[in-house]
C-alpha cells in the first residue's frame, strides 16, 4: 500500500461551503459519535442538511409518538402526487363526515364540501388541522387507513428505518410510533425534493371559513434562521418540533420531544439550533473532477496517473477540530497500466483525533496506455536498479 505524504489542508479548509446546499456531494455520514449537548427534551436529534452528519444524538433511534408532527408525512404525500402531475394545487377533495367529526387540531371545513388541495395544505401546515389531514389521507388512498399504510411504505422508500403510521394526523394509536431520528430524514427529503413546495411551510397565518390561525411553529421567522416544518403535541408525547433552519447558506435539521411545555419547545428548540451553527461548519475539501494527487504507474506509457473524485466531497466538522486534521491519498502501487479513465484506483483518507478514519474513492482522470515489449523491459531494469522513483 502506498501512503502518499498528507495534502496541505489548513489553506483548503478556508473555503467555507456557501450559497445552494450541495447535493451531490460525498457525504460524511456520521462522527463516531454526535457530541453530547444537555438538552431537556426526552429525544432530541440535530443533522446537517448538506452531508447528512448527525451533529446531537440524544436517543434518535428510540421510538416515540410523533403527534402532529405526522403531518410531515402526510404532506410529503402530497407532495409527492403535485410533483408526479397526478394532483394539482385547484384540484378539490370532498369532506367526509369523519373528517368533519374529528376533535382536536382543527381546519374547520364543513361537511361535504370540497376543499382544494392548496387550502388543505395550508390547513395542515399552517392549522395542523386534524380534519384537513383526514380528506387528504382519504382523498389520495380512499381511506385513512389505506393511506396510513401508503405513509409507511413510503417512510421505508426514503430511509426511515423504523417508524410505522397509523393514521394520517398522529392521533393517538397503538403501534403509532416514529423516531427522531427518522423525522430529520423525512424533513431532509421533504426539503431536498420538494424545494418550492416545501416554502409552504413558512407561511405564517391562514384564513379559513372565516377563522385565522396563526403557524404554531414558535420559531418561525425568527433570527433562528427557521423556515419549517412541524410541531406536535399529546398528553403521552410532551411537547415536539421538527424544525429546519438556513444561516449563512448552511442548512441544519433538528427534531425534539418530550419537551414539558410550549415555552421550553421554544427556548431548547433556539439552544440547540444556535449550537449547532456555533460549532460546526461545512468544508469542502474538492470539487468534482478536481485533481486530488496522482498515483504511480507500472509498466505504463504515463508514469503518473491523475486522481479525482467523481462527486463533490464536502465535510461536517466542528470547528476546534478542522486544524488537528491528515489528509492522504492510499493506493496499492504501483498501479499497473493499462488504466481505464474512471477505474477506481484509490482512496482519499481522512483521519482526526477521536473521529472516525473516513475514506472517500478517488478515480483515475485519463486513461494510461501500457508500454510496449522493448519499453517494458527498460522500464523493469530501471525499477530494479533504481526503484519506484528512480
Amino acid at each position: 500500500m502506498t501512503l502518499m505524504p498528507p495534502i496541505p489542508f489548513k489553506k483548503r479548509l478556508n473555503r467555507v461551503v456557501a450559497g445552494a446546499a450541495i447535493l451531490g456531494s460525498i457525504m460524511a455520514m456520521s462522527m463516531t459519535s454526535a457530541y453530547a449537548l444537555e438538552t431537556n427534551a426526552r429525544e432530541a436529534f440535530i443533522m446537517d442538511f448538506d452531508t447528512g452528519t448527525v451533529l446531537l444524538d440524544k436517543e434518535g433511534d428510540t421510538l416515540t409518538e410523533p403527534a402532529s408532527m405526522t403531518k410531515m408525512m402526510t404532506v410529503h404525500m402530497l407532495f409527492k402526487h403535485i410533483k408526479d402531475g397526478s394532483v394539482s394545487m385547484d384540484d378539490t377533495f370532498h369532506v367526509s363526515e369523519k373528517a368533519w367529526r374529528k376533535g382536536g387540531s382543527k381546519m374547520f371545513v364543513e361537511v361535504n364540501s370540497d376543499v382544494s388541495v392548496s387550502d388543505l395544505l395550508h390547513g395542515i401546515i399552517v392549522q395542523s388541522g386534524n380534519d384537513a389531514a383526514i380528506v387528504v389521507a382519504e382523498g389520495l388512498a380512499g381511506t385513512e387507513d389505506a393511506f396510513a399504510t401508503e405513509m409507511t411504505e413510503e417512510a421505508r422508500n426514503i430511509g426511515m428505518t423504523k417508524s410505522v403510521f397509523k393514521n394520517a394526523t398522529g392521533w393517538p394509536a397503538e403501534g403509532h410510533l416514529v423516531t427522531v431520528h427518522d423525522l430529520a430524514t423525512l424533513a431532509r427529503d421533504t426539503i431536498r425534493n420538494f424545494p418550492e413546495l416545501y416554502k409552504l411551510y413558512s407561511v405564517k397565518e391562514f384564513t379559513y371559513n372565516g377563522i385565522r390561525q396563526p403557524n404554531r411553529n414558535p420559531l418561525l421567522g425568527t433570527s433562528a434562521g427557521v423556515d419549517g416544518l412541524k410541531t406536535g403535541h399529546t398528553e403521552t408525547a410532551g411537547y415536539g418540533l421538527t424544525a429546519s433552519a438556513e444561516r449563512d447558506g448552511r442548512r441544519l435539521i433538528l427534531v425534539v420531544n418530550g419537551l414539558g411545555s410550549v415555552r421550553e419547545r421554544r427556548t431548547e428548540s433556539q439552544k440547540l439550533l444556535d449550537w449547532g451553527f456555533r460549532e460546526f461548519d461545512n468544508y469542502d475539501l474538492f470539487a468534482k473532477d478536481e485533481t486530488v494527487g496522482s498515483a504511480n504507474v507500472w509498466l505504463g506509457a504515463e508514469t503518473k496517473v491523475d486522481l479525482v473524485s467523481d462527486k463533490d466531497i464536502l465535510l461536517t466538522l466542528p470547528r476546534s477540530a478542522r486544524n488537528d486534521m491528515k489528509v492522504s491519498v492510499v493506493y496499492e502501487g504501483p498501479i499497473p497500466a493499462p488504466i481505464t479513465k474512471g477505474a477506481q484506483v484509490a482512496s482519499l483518507k481522512v483521519e482526526m483525533a477521536d473521529q472516525e478514519t473516513r475514506e472517500f474513492p478517488l478515480y483515475a482522470a485519463h486513461d494510461v496506455g501500457r508500454l510496449g515489449f522493448i519499453g517494458r523491459i527498460g522500464a523493469a531494469i530501471k525499477y530494479l536498479l533504481w526503484g519506484a522513483n528512480g
